[in-house]
């Protein structure tokens, strides 16, 4: 990858901003926006510009759908935009194919918020699920739910790999499998071992963007803490990115 007194970089020519777990919150996504096209205008131009957010768009916080509107209109105007597929979505789309199990799951790890901010209430223990989920695919725009489903779980430039939740320490990278992708592996965090690349995740809450040498966390709790974090990688540098709400 890259020599131990070498610092890693992007791929030539590649400026990235990757933005952390925005949950719900969709007031400090639009910050965030508005912050990191601040942030490239004062730079020199970029051969090639990319912002990817890191999976978890939606859950926990207060406006899912809003979150989802403003990436769903951005896109299309933004063609540097890429949004990776988090644990999150995967259980909205697996609700969504009408997987009981997963979504009672879902209700309790920030679902409920998510369906309320579609105009639902959240799925009642011992409720009927057949009508329930009827009413989700009714309430979730099918444009979104397939836009969803084309999330890639990983995106790399140069000696960065962007992933939701991180890998499983020891294995190659052409080896990992969707799951540790997407939920993490309990020997991650704490592994010290080169991965092949430094892995910018998610997934994991830190009081600060937490940068390691063979991991980056990003994910600073916005829907707890108030606090959006991104970090701007363009060559060897590194800038963190906050934003902040009331």
């Amino acid at each position: 990858m890259f020599g131990r007194s070498a610092s890693p970089a992007t791929a030539v020519g590649d400026r990235v901003y990757a933005i952390g777990d925005v949950h719900g919150r969709a007031d400090l996504l639009e910050q965030m926006l508005a912050a990191i096209g601040q942030h490239s205008a004062k730079l020199s131009a970029a051969q090639r510009l990319h912002i990817i957010f890191i999976g978890d768009i939606i859950d926990r916080g207060p406006d899912s759908r809003k979150a989802l509107e403003i990436l769903d209109e951005a896109r299309h105007r933004m063609p540097e935009l890429l949004v990776l597929l988090g644990n999150h979505e995967e259980m909205l789309l697996r609700a969504l194919a009408g997987d009981e199990s997963t979504i009672r799951g879902w209700m309790r790890v920030g679902g409920a918020e998510t369906v309320k901010s579609f105009g639902l209430e959240p799925l009642l223990e011992g409720e009927d699920a057949v009508p329930w989920v009827a009413a989700l695919r009714r309430a979730v725009p099918t444009a979104w739910a397939e836009w969803i489903a084309t999330w890639p779980l990983t995106a790399r430039s140069g000696d960065y790999l962007f992933v939701h939740a991180g890998v499983r320490p020891g294995v190659p990278l052409k080896r990992q499998v969707r799951p540790h992708f997407l939920w993490g592996h309990e020997a991650f965090l704490e592994d010290t071992r080169d991965h092949g690349a430094v892995i910018v995740h998610g997934h994991t809450i830190f009081p600060e963007v937490d940068i390691r040498r063979n991991r980056i966390g990003i994910d600073t709790g916005a829907y707890g803490s108030n606090r959006l974090s991104a970090i701007c990688l363009d060559g060897t540098d590194q800038t963190v990115i906050t934003v902040s709400g009331d």
